[in-house]
């Protein structure tokens, strides 16, 4: 079996977004809908939807030239089509019987090599397809999208006992390598995986809530980023989900689950749901927007007079001191707090860790899928079995045994067994608490660090990694993974290393939460201020010759930029042999923003893209235009696909949709790179427009200023960007120059930028806000 083609049935927002996810991969898809009978547009409901979802915010496509891939029809006149496909995927309304009857439709049309499944996030399969052929039920499965699915990672595969292996098998591997999913399998029960133990921690969060009597901002300060829970913590996230999304599953939950208790919302999420107030889509939930002197402002509600009261800020003087830790000591903290505090957090962690241990067995047949489920369902940076092992497993069925609570097999099986953590040594215990062998599906970088032979250097900034198969890893970890010195250093270090020990070649990745954000602009602007001209000076030709040796050296290089890779890290990127991208990477030469330019070859190196895309003896002035539009606007890409379009990322540059997979993937490229790599050298033969291309930047420039759309600093900084493009301003119409004396023309103007009054102000302004200056 394999999927090359694919039909979604179900337009509205979730079957729109899973054909868009398609579509970036790569599928062509069908999107069909029915015919509503008073639209003279057969197809207007599959239209609609098709446009809502380039309208969508953030971006369902991740280049809008992918929607060309999406055919939109109808479940009448294109029924018949559904025949042609690999697999169809049904997004409907959530009732049984309206899904029922589709699959009546299909059982016998579509070809037996086609798998059918359903997006169903709570109807169990196996209903769905009752009274169904044998041959039909054998190509069903579940797949249950996470909403956004170009976002969230989650893809739960839900097969009934009748489905063949195979198909679970193919839309697994479909799901993680060309969608970019992380797979977990779940059984055919109520809520699979990360609904039921997710919902389930909402809902308890919200009866702790209400019986400690903490605030929403309160609750929303703790169970956030300090736990390792997204900024949206829990009921930002319910405004965000929609307060009758949330209580309509809860609901269905608690009729199809002997745990009523369990899921049962309190009285002032019940008032909530009555008055109508749903969070964003109503416009007020648990927080509302509000415009106060033409600013918005979150007001937040009082749940004792069902009033909205701007709040501000919250910050609780408690957390402070765990702001900063590890994940594990904050999980530590928060469970040793003293007072109402103390005791939500203890009551939070312990439900969601009792209902985990009970439902091991139950919705998942092992723990590393629960976890898996709860990180990329819902975004915990722990699952809650891995928090338990933060915590030490004995210490959590003490407390649990001290509140009353009867152990669930698991944890009994743990506590009889003495173990004090689920994942130890390269095992894992499975539902019933024996320890078997587990290894991750992909490279794990922390993992492979734990044996210390494969760590071949380290500094605080930067370390560099026997991968295996001859191939070393340059890593960065420092605070946004910002170049620094040892980053720096450390290049040349893994060039030394690679030839001295017989490595085949470099990958440069890591798996932090970006990339690189770029140059450490805090030494920048302190070497800057003191008037350390020779430090920067020095700095930049350490830069360049850092970024260029992974074009000149003699061994392969693939760079690995993924989320964040702007400025240096962009530059970085750049000057690889093959650069592996994560399929969301946010690309881009941003200097301008702070006042300066690319200076690590980055100007160089687009505007030699860009002159090589050219016909032979054709006008340079379209490649200049681009390639100083490009930095001047700092433009950045939302996605690798639009890092193609802009320049950053060559055609021949791979893509990886699953970022797990990524440095498996440029590992692989390095690899094949080797077996017969001749380095390339150093271009002494550039041809450049000097003075006449200055000159036609300098007019378009006066009229920006003249108009109002750009400020004097800003034409002084492009023109520093113009005078490296054009190769300085000479006036001979057939100049050519070398990569270097580009290199040393950024060098030059960078220099010359920094000691700016106006780029310290903004190098200083973006430091302090995150945002950029204009003045």
């Amino acid at each position: 079996m394999k999927v090359k083609t694919a039909a979604v049935i179900g337009a509205g927002t979730m079957g729109a977004a899973i054909a868009a996810h398609l579509a970036n991969a790569g599928i062509p898809t069908l999107l069909l809908d029915i015919v509503l009978p008073d639209q003279k547009d057969r197809n207007f409901l599959a239209k609609q939807g098709l446009d809502r979802a380039l309208k969508a915010s953030p971006a369902a496509f991740m280049d809008r030239d992918r929607a060309k891939l999406i055919k939109i029809g109808n479940l009448e006149d294109n029924l018949k089509d559904l025949a042609k496909v690999d697999w169809v995927v049904e997004a409907i309304i959530e009732k049984l019987d309206a899904k029922k009857a589709l699959w009546e439709k299909l059982d016998g049309l579509v070809k037996p090599s086609t798998i059918v499944s359903s997006n169903s996030s709570g109807i169990p399969m196996h209903l769905q397809i009752e009274g169904r052929s044998d041959a039909f039920k054998r190509q069903f499965v579940g797949t249950h999208f996470f909403n956004p699915p170009r976002y969230l990672h989650l893809l739960e595969v839900i097969p009934t006992p009748s489905t063949d292996p195979e198909v679970v098998q193919t839309i697994s591997e479909f799901g993680d390598k060309v969608l970019g999913k992380g797979i977990v399998n779940a059984n055919d029960v109520p809520g699979f995986v990360a609904n039921r133990i997710g919902v389930y921690g909402m809902v308890r969060t919200l009866k702790h809530m209400h019986d400690t009597g903490l605030s929403i901002d309160e609750v929303d300060a703790l169970t956030g980023p300090i736990m390792g829970r997204p900024k949206s913590a829990t009921m930002r996230t319910a405004d965000l989900t929609g307060l009758d999304v949330l209580s309509h599953v809860a609901g269905d939950l608690q009729k199809a689950t002997p745990e009523d208790e369990d899921f049962t919302l309190t009285p002032m999420f019940q008032t909530l749901i009555h008055s109508k107030w749903l969070g964003d889509k109503t416009g007020q939930g648990f927080y509302k927007k509000v415009k106060e002197n033409g600013k918005s402002v979150i007001l937040t509600l009082e749940p004792e007079t069902m009033e909205y009261v701007n709040k501000g800020k919250t910050r609780l003087a408690e957390l402070e001191p765990l702001k900063g830790l590890p994940l594990p000591e904050r999980i530590k903290g928060l469970t040793q707090l003293n007072g109402r505090y103390g005791e939500f957090m203890r009551k939070v962690m312990m439900d969601t860790f009792w209902y985990s241990a009970k439902m091991a067995g139950n919705v998942s047949n092992t723990v590393v899928d629960i976890d898996n489920a709860l990180k990329w369902g819902f975004g915990w940076e722990l699952g809650p079995f891995e928090t338990m092992d933060v915590l030490g497993v004995q210490n959590v069925v003490a407390y649990l045994e001290k509140d009353g609570r009867t152990l669930p097999p698991l944890l009994q099986a743990m506590k009889d067994s003495g173990r004090t953590s689920f994942y130890q040594d390269g095992e894992v215990v499975d539902v019933k608490g024996q320890p078997e062998k587990y290894q991750a599906p992909y490279m794990i970088l922390k993992d492979l660090k734990k044996d210390a032979t494969k760590v071949v250097k380290s500094r605080p900034g930067a370390s560099l990694l026997d991968i295996g198969d001859g191939v070393l890893l340059l890593e960065f970890h420092s605070k946004m993974n910002s170049l620094g010195e040892d980053a720096i250093n450390m290049v040349f270090t893994a060039h030394k290393i690679i030839e001295e020990q017989g490595f085949v070649g470099l990958v440069m990745g890591n798996q932090g939460d970006n990339f690189s954000a770029g140059a450490n602009l805090p030494l920048i602007l302190l070497n800057a201020q003191n008037g350390d001209w020779d430090e920067i000076d020095m700095a930049i030709r350490q830069f360049q010759r850092a970024t260029t040796s992974l074009r000149f050296s003699p061994h392969p290089t693939v760079v690995a930029p993924f989320n964040l890779a702007l400025g240096g890290g962009c530059e970085f990127s750049l000057h690889g042999d093959h650069t592996q991208a994560s399929a969301e990477t946010y690309m881009g030469l941003v200097e301008v923003g702070v006042g300066l330019l690319p200076g690590g070859g980055g100007t160089k190196e687009m505007y030699l893209r860009f002159v090589d895309e050219l016909p032979a003896n054709a006008p340079l002035l379209p490649a200049l235009q681009r390639a100083f539009e490009t930095i001047a606007l700092a433009k950045t890409s939302t996605s690798a696909l639009e890092a193609k379009k802009l320049g950053y990322l060559r055609d021949s540059d791979g893509i990886s949709m699953n970022r797990d997979r990524l440095i498996q993937d440029a590992k692989a490229k390095v690899l094949e790179l080797s077996r017969n790599y001749v380095a390339p050298t150093p271009r002494q033969d550039i041809p450049v427009m000097g003075e006449n291309g200055y000159a036609a930047i300098q007019s378009a420039l006066y009229g920006m200023v003249e108009g109002g759309f750009a400020s004097e600093h800003d034409r002084e900084v492009s023109l520093a960007v113009a005078r490296v493009l054009c190769g300085g301003r000479t006036n001979n119409r057939n100049a050519r120059v070398s990569e270097q004396f580009l290199l040393d023309l950024e060098r030059e103007n960078f220099l010359y930028l920094c000691g700016k009054r106006k780029t310290q102000e903004r190098i200083a302004h973006m430091l302090k806000t995150g945002k950029p200056l204009r003045n």
